[in-house]
């Protein structure tokens, strides 16, 4: 069985949430039998297809961009070319030209939609294009909700109830690499034995305005891994808020990353918007053993933090309740270990790549067998 993705953007132009759910997929499933491709538009111009973790990647040029939503000509006959051979159209919404094109090249192949998001910010847009994603969804055979609180809080899904199930995102821990003792000592020696971490991002939604002022009155470290579009504006927000126990590392390595996941003390989200879906960074907290502090937002980040169980879930833009989940969690150490260990029990249980894999696969496999 051959199954094409198709998204916006992929590895290695952009490694964001999205991108790292369709490589653990594409990575995961070829353990079935089921051969995965991904097609993407790429901004640096390149037109190529290259081989990344046995899976091939297709990239057309993106000739033009508005309000996130990539453009591109050529793309039209590319993804006709492979969905010719393709066994299984899998596509990642949001994307509005994604529908575009799905409907220019009039696809005939069973199809699947990951729904990772509701459109938020575009609100005006969304008027003009809600027409157009209506008949899409209604035209694809199968929706996947990642997370049960995402599903029971979608006005979009609960319209299309019917053909939607739940696949929770899954990771797999042995494709993190391992940090190695020099580096565990650098950063040990750099940030001292315990500090609180928040790895991705740094975008309007992901509340670290929200973090900035929670750290105020603390002198907890307090360490933020990631670059983004609001990055300037937040360090300014914290020069201006004196905060010297906050440490702006920008982006890692991932052996980095890996190094301070196992250091940390636990893991902040303090994501305040619907625009954060699930959490990716969130569930590699769990997937370390890490207890960890995120937002009641009605999406999958409280279904993998539990509040009371693996961590503590506060309300959603609120820094006094923020700062005070971390001092609960700093001033009792024997509690917050305890979280993690739940917080990795939970992962194992729900949240491995290999789980996410095999129901896809079944997924694809009825699809194939109902278009029969």
């Amino acid at each position: 069985m051959r199954v094409l993705h198709f998204y916006r953007t992929y590895f290695p132009d952009t490694i964001g949430g999205i991108e790292q759910v369709i490589n653990q997929l594409a990575r995961g499933v070829s353990d079935f039998g089921v051969e995965a491709e991904v097609l993407s538009l790429s901004r640096k111009g390149v037109a190529r297809t290259i081989e990344i973790h046995g899976h091939r990647a297709h990239r057309a040029r993106q000739d033009f961009q508005i309000a996130s939503t990539g453009f591109s000509a050529s793309v039209l006959l590319r993804f006709a070319q492979l969905a010719e051979h393709a066994d299984v159209i899998h596509y990642h919404f949001p994307w509005p030209f994604m529908d575009v094109v799905h409907f220019a090249v009039r696809v005939k192949k069973p199809t699947v939609v990951t729904y990772h998001s509701d459109i938020i910010r575009q609100r005006h847009l969304l008027k003009l294009y809600r027409p157009l994603m209506w008949r899409f969804l209604a035209s694809v055979d199968h929706i996947v909700a990642t997370s049960p609180n995402y599903l029971a809080t979608s006005q979009v899904l609960n319209r299309f109830s019917a053909k939607v199930s739940v696949i929770p995102i899954g990771m797999d821990k042995a494709s993190y690499p391992k940090p190695t003792p020099e580096r565990l000592a650098f950063w040990r020696e750099r940030l001292g034995e315990r500090f609180f971490l928040f790895v991705g991002a740094i975008r309007y939604y992901k509340g670290l305005h929200i973090l900035m002022e929670a750290a105020r009155g603390l002198d907890y470290p307090v360490v933020v891994v990631g670059a983004g579009p609001i990055e300037q504006e937040l360090k300014a927000q914290a020069a201006k808020l004196d905060l010297r126990n906050v440490h702006f590392l920008g982006q890692l390595p991932e052996e980095d990353k890996t190094a301070l996941l196992t250091l940390c003390h636990g893991v902040v989200f303090p994501s305040h918007l619907r625009s954060e879906a699930f959490g990716i960074s969130l569930l590699e907290g769990a997937m370390f053993g890490k207890p960890m502090i995120s937002s009641e937002i009605g999406t999958g980040t409280t279904f993998i933090n539990i509040g009371g169980e693996t961590g503590i879930v506060v309300p959603a833009g609120d820094p006094t309740a923020l700062r005070e989940a971390m001092r609960h969690l700093w001033e009792h150490p024997d509690e917050a270990a305890a979280m993690g260990r739940r917080a990795e029990e939970r992962y194992w249980k729900l949240f491995t790549a290999r789980q996410m894999a095999a129901a896809y696969v079944d997924l694809y496999r009825r699809l194939t067998v109902s278009r029969r």
